[in-house]
């Protein structure tokens, strides 16, 4: 609970106060309950087109469908990862990979849904994303900031979509190249007392709405302002020109590497959950020299943050989840592309509720098949849910008076993967 004397962003310890107060603040006893009391958080990397296992967690060199690219050793004694990840090699010891991934579909319109969603048994309801049910079931936590935000080239605005039938209050919020909503401030022209009387107005319109509307829509637009005042506040942490240089070319001048450390300073200034999108991973042509440009960008990135994260203490209170929405063949096809292959693929997690260096199933000699157990896209939910402290056998959604499961209740966690 937050004391009259202090904020919740008090206490927060950031990057920079850990490098300025040295390794022993990690060991105090006020940092260590300044963490205990920090809210969970996710950071979510989305690989959107699919990623290609062999050419990052999983590779095959020396192999039929191996391809150029060599194997190299990681912090951990026996794992090994594409060459094209140095950085991320020698963070090993931090990360969980799964190597045993099995899903069912191999297309972006239908696969992309079902990942992000959990597919419980296709129930014939539109389930909300794994960041809407976060959302929903832990709140938007002390920072008061909206629970689900979502950093992605392109365009931004309010994806109610990804809500589901939680209604579109639990719908992302997204930032269109990481940059902040048009007009978030206030014009200079209007003063302060003209704001607060039309607020008043904005409020009063709003209960006439509220009469003959929807309960879900009248909060969604509620907390849509709600939002954009929280927002207004904060301005500052879409701002990553007053960083120090050196962090700004630590995650690389790259669009990914810009949007993740937007997404570093959304995690330290308490968003719930953070996802973040780079495009471009489908490599039906040129797989190769498609990989060899944007592997190194991604290992540049996500190396970044994950060191960061440790550095300020806050990968103890968050999951960091990575994944596509499947791998790629390993056979190589006339364009020297690999196509979509959800049969055998890797996602990648650190941070809270997941153990540290290790590795997690394995997939044949030549990548073609999971060698191990399998795990659908539902034990990973079961499993992300779990870290979470969240039990997904004893919780549920509510849609409309219907209780639905919040992950597939045929599945079970990968418990090899939980801490």
């Amino acid at each position: 609970m937050s004391s009259p004397l202090c904020t919740p962003r008090d206490h927060t310890f950031s990057r920079r106060a850990f490098l300025g107060g040295g390794l022993g603040l990690l060991a105090s006893p006020v940092f260590a309950e300044a963490m205990k009391q920090r809210d969970k958080q996710v950071l979510f990397v989305w690989l959107d087109g699919g990623m290609s296992q062999l050419e990052t967690w999983d590779p095959k060199p020396n192999t039929e469908f191996g391809g150029p690219f060599r194997s190299i050793p990681t912090s951990v004694p026996g794992v090994h990862f594409c060459e094209l990840m140095p950085k991320l090699a020698k963070q090993m010891h931090k990360l969980c990979v799964v190597r045993s991934m099995c899903t069912k579909d191999n297309a972006h319109s239908s696969g992309v849904d079902r990942i992000q969603r959990g597919d419980p048994k296709n129930r014939g309801v539109p389930y909300p994303h794994f960041g809407a049910g976060v959302a929903k079931l832990l709140g938007p936590g002390t920072s008061g900031l909206p629970p689900y935000v979502w950093i992605k080239p392109g365009s931004g605005g309010f994806k109610a979509e990804d809500a589901g039938f939680l209604g579109p209050k639990y719908g992302s919020l997204a930032f269109g190249d990481g940059k902040p909503p048009d007009n978030l401030l206030r014009h200079p022209d209007i003063s302060a007392d003209q704001d607060t009387a039309r607020n008043e107005l904005r409020q009063m319109l709003d209960q006439r709405f509220a009469k003959q509307r929807e309960k879900r829509v009248v909060e969604a637009n509620a907390s849509v302002f709600d939002m954009a005042e929280k927002l207004m506040a904060r301005a500052d942490i879409f701002d990553t020109t007053k960083l120090p240089e050196r962090d700004r070319e630590r995650y690389g001048r790259s669009d990914l590497g810009q949007h993740m450390l937007v997404a570093r300073q959304m995690l330290e200034a308490g968003v719930r959950f953070v996802k973040v999108t780079s495009y471009g991973w489908d490599t039906h042509g040129d797989n190769f020299n498609a990989h060899a440009t944007m592997v190194p960008k991604f290992d540049q990135a996500f190396s970044a943050i994950l060191e960061d994260l440790e550095a300020s203490g806050l990968l103890k209170t968050t999951l960091v989840i990575c994944l596509s929405e499947f791998g790629r063949t390993p056979r190589i096809n006339g364009h020297v592309g690999r196509d979509h292959w959800p049969e055998a693929w890797s996602i990648a997690m650190a941070g809270h509720g997941v153990k540290h260096g290790m590795v997690v199933g394995e997939t044949n000699e030549r990548g073609t098949e999971v060698k191990s157990q399998p795990h659908d896209i539902g034990a990973a939910f079961h499993t992300w849910y779990r870290a979470l402290g969240i039990d997904p056998m004893k919780t549920e959604f509510d849609n409309a008076g219907q209780p639905l499961p919040i992950a597939h209740d045929d599945m079970l966690p990968i418990k090899e993967a939980l801490a």
